[in-house]
């Protein structure tokens, strides 16, 4: 465990928002992180835990400490003939441990293939893709209480997982840091989850209908959608799908009837919030350093030297036409850190 001073964050997230933090540390283990909770440099700063950076826009500089998990490992805890349960470090890297689970035929998280990040941020964005969320298979998370340092386990049902939301991002929101989370995935009686929007025509592809195929297929479709971070800094989706009513769904499909839609419940409607910005002319489009992606309007893009005042800006002109436009507001999905 080592503590770097006025350490560079341009690595740190992927948009490639260069700004610094006061204080940069990563630990390995449980025992370490409860020992940084106990610091006088923990007490006496501020800080704020990150992961891999993937969903995160930076503003200023961070005048505080800025913690980094390096836990690892995936275990079995339990088992049967038909499910799995793996525990998972907060360090592991999202998408390898998706690999791992399709390499050992594990269903439950093919869906989620591509999804840049590490494990300890599924639990608190509930991060989903493709029909399919993080909350389906999350079994359990382990944490520990910023303010005394004690461990605790919440249930899936404790997690009061949302869309693209969960009670760490509330109510519990910088209370507690993740350390493992637990996984319930299927062994057997797996059926494929491909009814999502592209998914079904591009699976259809794989002669072999497996979990591998899954993951393939989204890759492909990521591949095709979605620009390199290290090409062209992005935090992939800036904005969620919102979620209107029903009666505001029929207003506007009367309207706009190719206005695309998946039904969440008998009172609400999900919608597109890429067509909703490609509506209003922003796709494709460049305002100074800061750009819509021009194949996924849902991305916005750093071309090079952009700071977080930039990307907000733009995201905010975004919203406004939206607004105007169609009477639904956009909400940001990347969390926004003014230092």
């Amino acid at each position: 465990m080592k503590t770097i001073e006025n350490y560079s964050l341009l690595n740190n997230n992927t948009f490639g928002v260069d700004v610094n933090a006061r204080y940069f540390i990563e630990y390995d283990s449980v025992d370490e992180l409860q020992y940084l909770l106990r610091s006088d440099l923990l007490q006496e700063n501020k800080f704020f835990h990150i992961g891999g950076g993937s969903n995160l826009l930076f503003i200023n500089d961070y005048e505080g400490v800025i913690l980094h998990s390096k836990i690892k490992g995936i275990d079995a805890i339990e088992g049967t003939r038909s499910v799995v349960v793996l525990k998972v470090g907060a360090g592991e890297t999202w998408d390898s441990f998706v690999e791992y689970c399709v390499s050992k035929n594990y269903g439950g998280v093919e869906n989620l293939s591509g999804i840049p990040g590490e494990v300890g941020a599924t639990p608190v964005q509930n991060i989903g893709a493709y029909g399919a969320e993080a909350a389906n298979v999350i079994c359990a998370v382990e944490c520990i209480d910023v303010k005394t340092g004690m461990e605790k386990i919440f249930t899936a049902k404790e997690c009061e997982f949302g869309y693209r939301d969960s009670i760490f991002k509330r109510s519990l929101k910088g209370k507690y840091i993740v350390t493992y989370v637990h996984f319930k995935l299927q062994k057997t009686g797996w059926e494929p989850n491909v009814n999502y929007g592209s998914l079904k025509d591009e699976f259809a592809k794989y002669p072999e209908q497996n979990i591998a195929a899954v993951r393939s297929a989204v890759l492909a479709i990521r591949g095709r959608k979605l620009p390199e971070p290290k090409v062209l800094g992005n935090a992939g989706s800036f904005f969620m799908n919102p979620v209107v009513p029903v009666s505001k769904f029929n207003e506007l499909k009367s309207t706009y009837p190719d206005i695309p839609s998946y039904p969440v419940s008998e009172k609400n409607v999900k919608l597109a919030a890429g067509w909703l910005i490609e509506q209003c002319g922003w796709k494709g489009k460049s305002v100074g350093p800061v750009a819509v992606h021009g194949s996924q309007a849902l991305v916005l893009i750093n071309k090079g030297g952009a700071n977080g005042l930039d990307i907000i800006n733009l995201s905010d002109s975004i919203r406004a036409s939206v607004r105007e436009k169609f009477g639904v507001e956009l909400i940001p999905e990347v969390n926004i850190i003014f230092g």
